[in-house]
């Protein structure tokens, strides 16, 4: 096989709005605070329109509370970098089987009847706890959306008429496979490793389309849940003596989404800032 040649100088340069035309899905962008909405920032802040999902109930049972999801479409469409770009939003309640399928096909409707990129990024929180603790009901809620609803919308994705050749796909996982693991967050540890376990198969899965399938671990991130003593002493756990902040992640999501990274699939990668367990 011939060798490619060397790229041209002017190849090299970056192109300040690399996903200029594309477009993009990020789930769980439900929150100013959270990952969600800083993936979605640095999306639209590379040229890409970006459809936000929010379940906002889930969010209102949290101690932190909900947002309101016209402020942060507002905040993303702020940050667009293409003046023909667009920032749409809409719900989605993702236990239900029909919504993944339901979610990628609005997205694609509205973005001009294609989607180039699929950020997994939502979660349930809360309704765990340690193995003596977990029942099925636990199990079953979080397997629902942490795991099966993310496989049902990289499914749709890879089933749209038009298909995405150089798309990109993202999963969120949480270190749950390093060092001490996560014994009080037994479901949740359980479904987030299964997501890190199917990365490999789904790249292979998707490489004939030209789509990356890469998985990140941001590890812990301030999204306004911890405060005090306790959040003090998690800073310290980190070499720069601060927490991963959300657009820390985001900046590698973000950079996974450009061609730069298309020969960059099937990894599992953590983005923790040195974080010693």
């Amino acid at each position: 096989m011939p060798r490619l040649p060397h790229p041209a100088p002017e190849a090299l340069r970056r192109d300040p709005l690399p996903l200029r035309g594309r477009t993009a899905l990020v789930t769980g962008a439900s929150r100013r605070g959270g990952i969600g909405h800083a993936v979605a920032r640095r999306l639209a802040a590379y040229g890409a329109s970006v459809y936000l999902h929010h379940h906002v109930p889930h969010d209102a049972a949290m101690p932190w509370g909900a947002d309101r999801p016209e402020d942060v479409t507002a905040s993303v469409r702020a940050a667009l970098g293409d003046p023909g770009a667009r920032v749409v939003a809409g719900p989605g309640d993702l236990s239900d089987p029909a919504a993944p399928a339901h979610l990628i096909a609005t997205a694609t409707s509205v973005l001009g009847g294609r989607l180039d990129i699929l950020v997994a990024n939502h979660a349930l929180s809360g309704s765990d706890g340690t193995l003596d603790e977990i029942d099925a009901a636990m199990l079953d809620a979080h397997w629902a959306v942490d795991t099966r609803s993310v496989l049902l919308l990289i499914q749709a994705y890879a089933r749209q008429p038009e298909r995405p050749r150089g798309g990109r796909v993202m999963m969120m996982t949480s270190g749950q496979d390093l060092s001490g693991g996560m014994p009080g967050e037994i479901a949740y540890a359980l479904q987030k490793g299964a997501l890190a376990s199917i990365t490999r198969s789904l790249a292979t899965t998707l490489a004939e389309h030209a789509v990356t399938v890469n998985t990140v671990n941001p590890g812990p991130v301030d999204t306004d849940y911890l405060t005090g003593e306790a959040y003090e002493a998690v800073a310290a756990l980190f070499p720069a003596g601060r927490w991963g902040m959300p657009d820390d992640p985001a900046r590698l999501i973000a950079w996974l989404a450009t061609d730069e990274a298309e020969w960059v699939t099937g990894q599992v990668i953590d983005s923790e800032g040195g974080f010693r367990r």
